[in-house]
């Protein structure tokens, strides 16, 4: 494959991956929401703190935390998309791909956040939390690469 081909195809899975992660965000948003009012708890800011302390942002007033809460969240997911695309471009894709995806995805996650000192690490979270987080991202990661199929396809 030619250099000009072969960046075409990358730009475009990246492209794919991003309007697939956007899928995936809002699948996310939905459980998690639904799973949060069940619980009767307040949503993470876990994400945000974290993102704040790295870019030195540091929002005031609830609104401007809920507001940059919600640019962290859309933003975070729709870029972890264009990671799949990526992984489908090096001619990964099905349930495989969709296992490396949510690997990296919820892996950084047990990463960054105690590396901030925003969450403990996932071994002090208990049973229960550790499968809620994991459920969350299982179906960012599940829609993101049934999207990103989807579009490859087409």
């Amino acid at each position: 494959m030619e250099l000009g081909t072969t960046l075409s195809h990358v730009s475009s899975a990246v492209g794919r991956g991003l309007l697939a992660g956007l899928a995936g965000t809002a699948a996310m948003t939905v459980s998690s929401t639904v799973e949060a009012r069940l619980r009767h708890r307040a949503n993470s800011s876990a994400p945000a703190d974290a993102a704040g302390k790295v870019l030195g942002v540091q929002p005031t007033g609830n609104s401007g935390k809920s507001r940059f809460g919600t640019v962290v969240h859309w933003g975070y997911g729709t870029s972890w998309g264009a990671v799949r695309g990526l992984l489908g471009a090096a001619g990964l894709h099905g349930p495989a791909a969709t296992a490396a995806h949510l690997a990296v995805v919820w892996g950084g996650e047990q990463i960054a956040l105690p590396a901030t000192g925003e969450a403990p690490p996932v071994w002090r979270w208990g049973a229960g939390e550790v499968g809620l987080d994991l459920l969350h991202h299982v179906v960012y990661a599940c829609t993101t690469g049934a999207v990103y199929e989807w579009l490859d396809r087409s």
